[in-house]
């Protein structure tokens, strides 16, 4: 098998031009994932077709296009638009009521919402079809405004390989603030210690993890 591409904890080999294996190194719930994808595209919010899962593997869709961040390191001018587009998904997959038997993520006042928790660039596919949202590992049931502040903590410290998306970080952050409706704010300093918790972070992720803690309420565009 061809493999087309590797993140922190699986890696995805194409089995043909319609389908792709998405392999967990360390098992995951992806019974669960399924299930869960499943659900949601019956509510209209755009993911993969899940064609088999078999232990820590899935048998995915194969999406032709290239994710949000591949297309801000080429087209960096896009940075806003494509800001509100992550957050306008956002605000869709939180229009979603959460199964019952989705686990608890951050429990509020309105923890009954389908929440992604990984809903960063990286994985969204902009295909023919418009974005598609991948990767649904970490997903919880919980309140819409903690996944918000998720993706602005993993956006705002994560280590960018392209130095014109690290430059344009911080427009992509306020361009994701404007374009949900949710208010992250209350929800940071949750998302900071849980992000922190990942084994995978690295060393200067870290760094900047710590520096985030201290004032929760800056988004910063540094690199």
């Amino acid at each position: 098998m061809e493999l087309i591409a590797s993140g922190r904890d699986a890696d995805v080999y194409a089995l043909d031009g319609h389908r792709v294996l998405r392999r967990y190194r360390h098992g995951g719930p992806t019974e669960r994932e399924a299930r869960l994808m499943a659900y949601v595209a019956e509510h209209g919010y755009p993911v993969p077709r899940v064609h088999d899962v078999d232990g820590a593997d899935m048998v995915m869709e194969r999406l032709a296009g290239p994710t949000m961040v591949e297309v801000l390191a080429r087209r960096p001018w896009r940075v806003r638009r494509l800001g509100r587009q992550l957050g306008a998904l956002h605000d869709r997959l939180h229009a979603i009521p959460a199964p019952g038997w989705l686990p608890v993520g951050f429990a509020g006042t309105d923890d009954d919402r389908v929440l992604h928790l990984d809903l960063h660039p990286g994985n969204v596919v902009l295909t023919g079809r418009g974005p598609v949202v991948i990767d649904w590992r970490n997903a919880a049931a919980g309140a819409p405004a903690a996944d918000l502040a998720m993706t602005l903590v993993t956006v705002g410290t994560a280590d960018i390989p392209w130095p014109v998306v690290r430059a344009g970080r911080g427009l992509l952050l306020r361009g994701l603030r404007a374009g949900s409706r949710a208010d992250p704010g209350p929800w940071l300093r949750a998302a900071v210690e849980t992000r922190r918790g990942d084994p995978n972070v690295t060393a200067r992720e870290a760094a900047r993890l710590r520096a985030f803690a201290e004032a929760p309420g800056k988004v910063s565009g540094d690199g």
